[in-house]
């Protein structure tokens, strides 16, 4: 059209070049697919628009894409060429963001307990349970639902633990994340009015790792199994003022 200039944006993605067209009328669109966080133009279910300003950082693709493979598939098993491919970043791009692959997996240790941890189980958790008894136990709701969905992918930091060893970095990062995971745990014993809370997180993360062992083998009501075992652990724990007022 005379008096109007279009624009293309040329950028890589997953090893071939794109040309969008970005006219007065039209914007680049970028598909996030909630956490699995894969980027993909006009393709998914949720489908976000965003300005130049808002577009992910190559750093940030970079560990998007690193977040899906290494949830799906491990820390060993996927190639940093792959991600280097996947993301659409040249080489000398990955190693300015991240000097090793090393140095990107405790990145995504990172980010699984912002948003996996800490968004997707603790506080959906809290959300649900009507008292701090209620809330340890939907817990174990929470893994029903992730233990029925069709990409379930395992608990990350006993994958990495596992495939590193509890001696090498990733391994004490992943030994770290779940000091955390037993944190929250005994910051709910305490509101709980459970005794010894420290104790109690301990043997209540027994269940938690146990439950998402057996899903990973195939038994996808471990989760309720583990839940009948956890309303007996704080029945045990329970003091004589705590366990009066859950029966009231």
């Amino acid at each position: 059209m005379k008096g109007r200039r279009e624009r293309y944006l040329l950028f890589p993605f997953r090893g071939r070049t794109l040309s969008l067209s970005r006219g007065s009328q039209s914007r680049d669109q970028f598909c996030y697919r909630g956490e699995e966080n894969a980027f993909s133009p006009n393709r998914g279910n949720v489908v976000s628009t965003m300005s130049d300003q808002s577009k992910p950082s190559a750093r940030e693709r970079i560990l998007q894409t690193a977040y899906e493979l290494f949830t799906q598939r491990g820390v060993r098993d996927v190639p940093v060429d792959e991600i280097i491919r996947r993301s659409g970043v040249a080489i000398a791009t990955f190693y300015r963001h991240f000097r090793s692959k090393d140095e990107l997996v405790a990145a995504f240790l990172k980010r699984r307990e912002e948003l996996w941890t800490t968004e997707s189980v603790v506080a959906a958790a809290r959300e649900r349970g009507s008292d701090p008894v209620e809330k340890l136990l939907a817990i174990f709701d929470v893994f029903d639902e992730w233990f029925h969905r069709e990409n379930f992918e395992g608990d990350s930091f006993v994958n990495v633990l596992i495939e590193m060893g509890a001696e090498h970095p990733l391994g004490k990062a992943s030994i770290h994340h779940l000091a955390n995971v037993r944190k929250n745990l005994e910051e709910l014993a305490i509101e709980a009015g459970l005794r010894q809370p420290k104790e109690f997180a301990f043997s209540f993360q027994i269940l938690m790792k146990g439950s998402i062992i057996e899903a990973t083998m195939g038994d996808a009501r471990s989760a309720k199994r583990a839940q009948c075992m956890a309303r007996r652990l704080i029945e045990d724990f329970q003091t004589e003022a705590g366990a009066a007022d859950a029966s009231a």
